[in-house]
């Protein structure tokens, strides 16, 4: 979880670009679809309006998280989105990172030698 032992709550593995829940819900949907996905589809896969989904996407595209291409065919044309193969480790090891959070908490949960804080009177 956290090689420094001086402060095993600190999390340093946590990249804060992943920690919103509209950037966790586009990069989730975009490792599971790797050939990408149209903006409207991933809007819709996240519940996000276009206003949020333009704000996310320029965010973790800043960091090189995703890419996105117009594509021109009949009719109109399409906005097509990618996660990066940068993108993808980082995001498959923020993945990581937060299961070790979570069976860490769960396991001082578990554990009867957790210390706890007496209440305060």
């Amino acid at each position: 979880m956290n090689p420094n032992n001086d402060a095993p709550f600190a999390f340093a593995g946590l990249e804060r670009i992943f920690h919103e829940r509209g950037r966790l819900a586009v990069c989730a949907c975009l490792v599971a679809n790797p050939d990408g996905m149209r903006f409207t589809d991933l809007q819709d896969a996240c519940g996000l309006t276009d206003g949020n989904l333009n704000r996310h996407l320029h965010a973790l595209a800043e960091v090189g998280v995703v890419a996105s291409e117009r594509v021109r065919g009949h009719g109109r044309p399409t906005t097509i989105v990618r996660i990066t193969g940068d993108g993808r480790t980082r995001f498959l090891a923020y993945v990581d990172e937060l299961e070790a959070v979570v069976r860490g908490v769960h396991q001082r949960a578990e554990s009867p030698a957790t210390p706890r804080l007496a209440a305060q009177p």
